[in-house]
C-alpha cells in the first residue's frame, strides 16, 4: 500500500486504528503487544509505513481478528472507493470453519457498526455459545436457521429478523440447504 500524505479513512491504516480503539487500545498498548515502537505503529496506521504480511499476522493476533479481515478492499473506481462495495469485491472475514462463510460488506472498518454477509453451509454448527459485548440484528435472507439466545431456541425462516444485545448464542443449519443472514453488528468485532 503506497504511502499517503494523510490517512484516508477507508485505508488498512484507518481500519487498523478502528480496530485498536474498539478494544479500547492505546497506541502504547498494542505497540507493547507487538515488540513494536509507539511511532512504528502510529506510521502503519498513518498509512506512512507499510506493515509485512508477518506484522499483519502478529497484529490480528494481538487484535484477535482473522487475518483475512486485514486484507484490503477489492476493487474500486476512485468515485466507489468507501461508498459501494460490489459483490465481487467483498472482502472475506473469519475462516470458513464449522461451515460458516463471512464477506464484509461494509466498505471498511471505520464506522460504529459493521454489516456482514453469512452463509451457513448445511449441516454447520456452532458448537458452544459465545458471548460478545455487541448489539447484532440479524435478517434471515434464505434458508432456515436455528437459533438460540440465552435460554431460547428459535427456529427463523426467510424474512425473519433477530436481535442479539449482548447474550450468549449460538447458531445451527441443520437443513440439507445454505442458510443466508445479513448481519449488522454494533461495534464492529472483525
Amino acid at each position: 500500500m503506497a504511502a499517503s500524505a494523510s490517512t484516508s479513512p477507508h485505508s488498512l491504516g484507518a481500519d487498523l486504528r478502528a480496530l485498536r480503539l474498539l478494544r479500547g487500545l492505546t497506541l502504547s498498548d498494542l505497540s507493547a503487544r507487538l515488540g513494536r515502537s509507539v511511532g512504528w505503529l502510529s506510521q502503519v496506521e498513518r498509512d506512512k509505513s507499510d506493515p509485512s504480511v508477518a506484522d499483519l499476522r502478529e497484529i490480528a493476533a494481538a487484535l484477535d481478528v482473522p487475518l483475512s479481515t486485514l486484507f484490503g478492499e477489492g476493487a474500486a473506481t476512485p468515485e466507489e472507493k468507501g461508498l459501494i462495495v460490489r459483490k465481487t469485491a467483498r472482502r472475506p472475514i473469519g475462516n470458513g470453519e464449522g461451515g460458516l462463510i463471512e464477506e464484509l460488506l461494509s466498505p471498511d472498518l471505520t464506522d460504529s457498526f459493521e454489516v456482514v454477509h453469512s452463509t451457513f453451509q448445511p449441516g454447520a454448527a456452532m458448537a458452544a455459545p459465545v458471548s460478545r459485548p455487541t448489539q447484532e440484528v440479524g435478517f434471515v435472507v434464505s434458508g432456515t436457521l436455528e437459533l438460540w439466545i440465552g435460554d431460547h431456541a428459535f427456529t427463523l425462516g426467510a424474512g425473519d429478523s433477530f436481535r442479539i444485545r449482548g447474550q450468549s448464542y449460538r447458531w445451527a443449519n441443520s437443513t440439507d440447504t445454505p442458510t443466508v443472514v445479513i448481519w449488522v453488528i454494533s461495534p464492529p468485532v472483525y
